[in-house]
């Protein structure tokens, strides 16, 4: 199946860098460009793609505001950050936002590339160290009560739970648990519609907002 693409950047260069880039792939296709968060709007709502790579410091609309309105029409889009800040702000409020994954301009292409598949196989992209920062960011901010389908969760998906707020991988997780990759990823299936999750991000998100994993 071709994975199609939406680039957002308000650089025609770095669009076009992307674009060449991704296209040189059998499997990706870019669909649509947008130069702002306005226009990113709009190319999602006509072309629905199922990945958008998404710039965060744009004219008219930045990429938060846009990833936030994409996801409230299209709950089956992936958006895929892209910014040359690497900085926690940037990463706690694009989770918040909705986004799936967090990576920087200027790392490897190889890096992008597996980004991108792994955002639309239904992943999410967040790295230890990106976690880590979501884990003393949220620790700030005002704490929720987890919700009621916490209590649905078997203990085997509150462990596996557990472990992808860590920043975890299907495998890393398996191994931990000493159970295989398709074993992990049916719980991990399972656990995201017992709560209405869109992904691990949301997972995480949800993790720290609720404080769900403190005493572990």
């Amino acid at each position: 199946m071709t994975i199609r693409v939406l680039v957002v950047d308000d650089q025609s260069m770095v669009r076009a860098g992307f674009h060449l880039l991704l296209a040189d792939e059998p499997d990706i296709a870019v669909v649509a460009e947008a130069s702002n968060g306005r226009d990113a709007v709009a190319q999602a709502a006509r072309f629905r793609p199922d990945v958008i790579l998404m710039d965060i410091r744009m004219p008219e609309m930045d990429g938060l505001e846009a990833t936030r309105r994409i996801l409230a029409t299209d709950t089956a889009a992936r958006v895929l950050v892209l910014t040359t800040f690497d900085l926690d702000d940037y990463v706690f409020e694009a989770l918040r936002a909705g986004a799936s994954g967090f990576v920087l301009k200027d790392d490897p292409p190889e890096q992008l590339l597996a980004a991108v598949r792994t955002i639309a196989a239904g992943e999410a992209l967040l790295s230890p160290t990106v976690t880590r920062r979501v884990i003393r960011r949220f620790a700030t901010v005002r704490r929720q009560s987890p919700p009621t389908a916490v209590e649905d969760l078997t203990p085997r998906e509150l462990e596996v739970f557990r472990l992808i707020t860590r920043g975890l991988s299907n495998a890393e997780i398996g191994a931990e648990l000493f159970i295989s990759d398709t074993t992990v990823k049916t719980h991990v299936t399972r656990l995201l519609q017992k709560l209405d999750l869109r992904d691990r991000a949301q997972a995480i998100v949800l993790a720290y907002q609720t404080g769900l994993f403190d005493d572990a």
